[in-house]
């Protein structure tokens, strides 16, 4: 069975945690954090580690919502 890839976020989605995957030379690269910006075409993923990620919709594959990040026990 093949994966279905499907783009399930929109720009009401700032601010929630998100998983995505975009097309890069060679293959594929995923980013997953906190939507912190779409504009221009551009998404901004901002990983845990405090990392940005700039995101070009022409190059996403599929993305969605992601429930918050687990705490610490």
């Amino acid at each position: 069975m093949a994966a279905r890839l499907e783009i399930a976020i929109t720009t009401s989605d700032i601010g929630a945690r998100v998983t995505t995957r975009r097309r890069v030379p060679g293959g594929f690269s995923d980013a997953v954090g906190v939507l912190e910006s779409w504009d221009g075409g551009t998404l901004t993923v901002r990983k845990r580690d405090g990392s940005l990620v700039e995101i070009s919709e022409e190059h996403l594959v599929a993305a969605k919502v992601v429930p918050p990040r687990p705490g610490r026990t």
